[in-house]
């Protein structure tokens, strides 16, 4: 059982936006039931939120991103506050250093919780997988036709050992059946590497592309098999990446 802090009052945000596990929530509304003082914060914080879920996304024009990144190596950091008097102590000043940082937090939630998605130059580093393998150094496409129409793109990262599949024009697959792919290793049959539920949004494969000598799609039950057992619809040679490659 986690403690709870010395400082019952700082959890006033986390609980204004579920952020506390049971046994957190439990107490806490035991101690909110005595607390005048923290029903008033629980309630400010609410009604921030809700404010804030009324407000609309606007895509962010292309330039802004680059400027912002720009900006960031020429700005210099202020230098931390130091407080002209000592800082008082208990719950009145925990919860002045808590609330900033909680509000952010009930901000965050709740955009999220109503869909509004806002970018951020600091979100470069939750750059998905498949956004990676695609803008890797070391990236390697390989595209194949298929039969009738559309196409399917491999690309893979031999640093990331990882590959990933995207389509272009790719007819949906038979009722009940599903697009799977598979990896093929030195002197071994196909793998399994995953489902490709929809073949127009990037897929990466499970499993170690950098040492795979072929990957392929095929048309399988809705479920997946564990061996191709129908013809690949598309057959991507590799060249599999010894340890000294890029």
């Amino acid at each position: 059982m986690k403690p709870m802090p010395s400082d019952i009052h700082a959890l006033s945000g986390a609980y204004a936006v579920h952020a506390l596990d049971d046994i957190e929530r439990t107490e806490f509304e035991s101690h909110l039931a005595e607390c005048a003082e923290c029903r008033a914060e629980v309630t400010s914080l609410r009604e921030t939120a809700a404010l804030l879920a009324e407000a609309e996304s606007a895509t962010p024009p292309a330039s802004l991103r680059e400027g912002v990144l720009a900006m960031i190596g020429r700005v210099r950091p202020l230098p931390p506050e130091t407080p002209s008097q000592p800082e008082t102590t208990g719950p009145t000043a925990a919860r002045r250093r808590w609330r900033p940082q909680l509000l952010a937090a009930a901000a965050a939630v709740v955009l999220l919780a109503a869909g509004v998605v806002a970018w951020h130059p600091w979100q470069d580093h939750r750059t998905t997988l498949a956004e990676q393998i695609l803008r890797a150094p070391d990236a390697v496409t390989v595209t194949e036709k298929l039969p009738g129409a559309g196409e399917l793109t491999l690309v893979r990262s031999a640093s990331l050992e990882r590959a990933v599949l995207v389509g272009h024009d790719v007819p949906a697959p038979p009722e009940g059946k599903t697009y799977q792919m598979w990896l093929q290793q030195p002197g071994e049959d196909m793998v399994t590497a995953g489902l490709m539920p929809d073949a127009e949004e990037p897929t990466v494969l499970t499993g170690d592309a950098a040492t795979a000598t072929a990957a392929a799609v095929s048309v399988e039950p809705g479920t997946g098999s564990t061996h191709p057992t129908s013809q690949p619809i598309a057959v991507f040679p590799l060249t599999a990446a010894g340890p000294d490659s890029p």
